[in-house]
């Protein structure tokens, strides 16, 4: 195997992405108060998409990663992503 040499992270980065974090923590509580009919989940999964991103890419190093790796993951959430709306959709037409 090939060995991967990753530059360290500068601390700011770090701080700078939980910041980001606790600002779209503050826009999930806000969403959450405003009454947007189907759209509040919508909007409340597309923020939880994104905090989870930037977990995944800063906090677990995905962006240090290969291409192959970073292809193959996506491609699994994708099928995460199929299996829970088709149970989600059964549920919903029983």
């Amino acid at each position: 195997m090939t060995e991967h040499k990753h530059e360290p992270v500068p601390y700011r980065t770090f701080i700078q992405i939980w910041l980001a974090l606790l600002v779209l923590t503050g826009v999930t509580i806000a969403v959450s108060r405003v009454n947007l009919g189907a759209l509040n989940v919508w909007v409340a999964l597309a923020v939880a998409s994104v905090k989870s991103s930037l977990v995944i890419f800063y906090f677990m190093h995905l962006r240090q990663e290969s291409r192959l790796f970073k292809i193959c993951l996506l491609v699994m959430l994708v099928i995460l992503a199929i299996f829970i709306g088709m149970t989600f959709i059964d549920v919903l037409y029983r």
